[in-house]
């Protein structure tokens, strides 16, 4: 009991860590696009003022006092540009490394990128005066920041970018405009635009936190969807898939009744000797890829391909009551498929079916690294003998007595072929051919 737990402790802990460098993944491909976002918007801001310079000049007089003002102003939008490229650097380089951004390094990078309105409002206070300037544009760039800290996917540091957007507002008007602080009505009109932006920061930090339950619940979904398809073998088809995810189906080993079907292409090797190796694996995989299909048609699934031929199930992972109908029924239509194909090739190919019906253990079997969905027991192993039958019978689908009984009447064409001595077993065996 203890080694089972530990076994589920194991796989839960390999699920979480897929997890979480996904999640964190993410997060830092949405950073990139704040990141460039950043870029384009001081690139922009560069040529709106670049185009004003030079369409009226006047106006740089008027807002800046001359072009040492609009310099000034050039220099921080370079430097800002400069280390946000910087940033973008370092969290490509942290998604390659598969590493997530320190925490502190992520508060300090919001306080430099939210004071440059700050840093470009003082300077414009200086040339324009502080009521003009702090009813000027300036003030409305806290709010590109405070947009655009929503692809953060944190909400506190979405609050954090509003909280300092908003303190640093209401310290430089508190600061430069003195009707602030003469008790004027103009200090709640920048306590209110504060506030205002204070909330628009918490309410971007909600957006965020939102988006980044979504991408972890998009996360879990799809690392679910990989471990069930790694762990029921080579082929799973979608629609098993989303059954058993949706029932939240155990891999733990268990009792189940299950038809299982062992599929074989006879003579198959004597073929492949004069054909070239890309002809082999073409006609190998047409002729898997219209019987696989059946197979998913019936609900069953391939548990391994074994060379020129494969392991299917029927009742697992999932259960169903008519396990060896379904079976026979897609044995049966193999055959009729098969048929069609030989016509049209020059290649023609015989397979062998055999199908047992009983109980197997089903579960995830294999190493701590590496497991496989897989079933054990006799009725594996006789499912197994009972295909290698169709040599000596030259037949093509043979089932046991299991299979015979638990068909009753929809299997009246079945042809009992006696008591057969099976290898491996002391005691003679009933057998039926079908088709």
């Amino acid at each position: 009991m203890v080694s089972f737990a530990s076994r589920k402790a194991r796989q839960h802990a390999v699920v979480s860590e897929d997890f979480e460098r996904e999640l964190t993944r993410e997060v830092l491909r949405t950073e990139l696009v704040r990141v460039r976002a950043l870029i384009t918007t001081g690139c922009v801001i560069v040529v709106f003022l670049t185009a004003i310079y030079l369409v009226d000049s006047s106006v740089v007089q008027r807002v800046w006092r001359g072009t040492e003002g609009l310099a000034e102003v050039y220099g921080l939008l370079t430097g800002f540009i400069l280390f946000e490229v910087w940033v973008h650097s370092q969290i490509r380089r942290n998604l390659k490394l598969d590493r997530d951004l320190p925490v502190i390094r992520r508060y300090i990078g919001a306080l430099i990128e939210t004071s440059l309105p700050t840093v470009i409002l003082i300077l414009q206070i200086r040339s324009m005066g502080a009521s003009q300037a702090l009813g000027f544009v300036v003030p409305l760039i806290y709010f590109i920041f405070v947009i655009l800290s929503t692809l953060r996917l944190d909400f506190w540091l979405s609050t954090f970018t509003g909280f300092v957007a908003a303190g640093e507002l209401l310290t430089v008007a508190l600061i430069f405009d003195p009707a602030s602080g003469s008790g004027e009505p103009q200090i709640y009109f920048h306590a209110v635009r504060s506030t205002i932006i204070l909330i628009c920061g918490v309410l971007a930090g909600a957006v965020g936190a939102q988006l980044r339950r979504q991408f972890a619940a998009s996360i879990a979904a799809a690392t679910a969807r990989d471990r069930v398809t790694n762990l029921f073998g080579q082929h799973v088809s979608p629609q098993v898939v989303e059954r058993l995810m949706a029932a939240g189906t155990s891999a733990a080993g268990d009792l189940r009744r299950v038809a299982v079907m062992f599929v074989d292409f006879r003579g198959f090797t004597a073929g492949a000797h004069s054909r070239t190796p890309q002809e082999v694996v073409d006609r190998l995989d047409g002729a898997f890829a219209v019987l696989v299909d059946i197979l998913d048609r019936e609900g069953g699934i391939v548990n391994k391909f074994l060379g020129d031929g494969f392991l299917a199930l029927f009742g697992a992972p999932l259960e169903t009551s008519d396990a060896a109908h379904r079976a026979v029924a897609a044995g049966r239509e193999m055959l009729t498929a098969m048929e069609r194909i030989n016509a049209q090739t020059s290649w023609p190919l015989k397979i062998g079916i055999g199908i047992h019906f009983g109980e197997v253990v089903a579960g995830n079997i294999g190493s701590p690294r590496r497991k496989e969905y897989t079933v054990i027991g006799d009725t594996v192993n006789f499912a197994s003998r009972l295909e290698a039958l169709n040599k000596e019978f030259g037949s093509q689908l043979l089932i046991s007595a299991a299979v015979r009984e638990a068909l009753g009447k929809d299997c009246d064409d079945a042809v009992s072929l006696g008591e057969v001595e099976v290898r491996g077993y002391e005691q003679k065996v009933a057998v039926f051919q079908l088709g």
